[in-house]
């Protein structure tokens, strides 16, 4: 009797233990839960709970439900979420070195923008130190973007004045004020509304976010390829959450994300194709630059470039030496990588 009951409290101990050790990983997203990156995150915790033998346990929160998309950053930072995915820039100024990787035509695909972001020099000289208050668990882009309009088709620079164009991020204002367009502000689940409504004329985004992400097919009418930029992202976590994991926890996690940046960019890269036919089959027409257009932007992208680089330096940031590592590490990585400009 006496036995059994040992028996019988071990058991009880054990399930105890068991309870306590799990670990609930509550995941921030702000786009909706039918978006590649989403779903990524989704497989991602599907394996490392997986792996732990259930000791992990995700939940996820896409669709911008804790908050706008701003905020999420700060939700890894305070620990409202355990991991959140972010948008570098939805928050201006905030990670101005990380942010270069942005400017007009640096990078020619998702894998070749994430191959660089996730360079371990650079990023522990210069991108970690940026990211404070959390532990960057990846950084990655999407695909590179393009100009998409609602009313009027953009052949030329000239094509571009006078239109208001919402922008993804800073570096992208710049470059549609210097192209000489009217950029705007818009959160990124406000854009179809906006364009339906006149308030903007077209968006600088890549085809995956126009035609998958944000359903804007059958609103946009034009779309000019021009393939000039990328925008950044990262994924955190908390790092209090990071340091009272258990060991084995913590290498699983880190583990899990070493080596990533080819399969992260190619996910990206792949939905280019998919997201330009629901652009297409919603109606719009394809637009291609000629090489005397395409030189002008590129001219007008490298001169975006050569201020934001001076106006950085002149604040004693090292914004030259980030960005001709970046361009190197862009040139390395576009010899085995796809490319968009091929």
């Amino acid at each position: 009797m006496r036995r059994a009951a040992c028996v019988l409290a071990g058991v009880v101990i054990s399930a105890a233990a068991a309870a306590q050790d799990k670990h609930e990983v509550k995941v921030a997203a702000f786009v909706g839960a039918q978006h590649f990156m989403t779903q990524w995150l989704v497989k991602w915790g599907e394996k490392l709970e997986k792996a732990s033998g259930g000791r992990l346990a995700f939940k996820h929160f896409p669709g911008a439900q804790m908050g706008p998309t701003p905020q999420h950053y700060d939700f890894a930072r305070t620990g409202q979420a355990e991991v959140a995915w972010f948008l570098h820039g939805a928050t201006p100024g905030r990670f101005p070195l990380t942010e270069l990787i942005q400017l007009p035509y640096l990078v020619g695909s998702a894998e070749i923008g994430t191959k660089v972001l996730n360079d371990a020099e650079l990023r522990a000289k210069y991108l970690d130190a940026e990211h404070r208050g959390i532990k960057v668990l990846v950084l990655f882009t999407h695909q590179p973007g393009n100009v998409h309009t609602t009313k009027k088709p953009i052949r030329t620079v000239e094509d571009m004045k006078g239109l208001r164009i919402r922008f993804a991020s800073p570096v992208i204002r710049d470059f549609i004020a210097a192209l000489g367009g009217t950029p705007v502000g818009v959160p990124p689940p406000e854009q179809v509304e906006q364009l339906q409504k006149g308030t903007i004329d077209g968006v600088f985004i890549d085809y995956g976010g126009a035609g998958i992400a944000f359903k804007m097919g059958g609103t946009l009418k034009y779309s000019t390829e021009m393939y000039s930029y990328v925008a950044s992202f990262g994924v955190g976590m908390n790092p209090d959450f990071h340091a009272k994991l258990p060991a084995d926890l913590r290498k699983l996690i880190d583990d899990s994300l070493k080596g990533i940046e080819k399969e992260l960019g190619e996910g990206w890269d792949a939905l280019d194709g998919p997201g330009k036919k629901e652009i297409v089959d919603g109606g719009a027409q394809v637009i291609k630059l000629s090489a005397a257009e395409d030189a002008k932007f590129r001219q007008i992208g490298a001169q975006v470039t050569e201020a934001r680089l001076k106006e950085l330096d002149g604040k004693g940031m090292p914004a030259s030496a980030v960005f001709k590592t970046m361009k190197a590490l862009a040139e390395k990585h576009a010899r085995t990588s796809r490319n968009f400009w091929n």
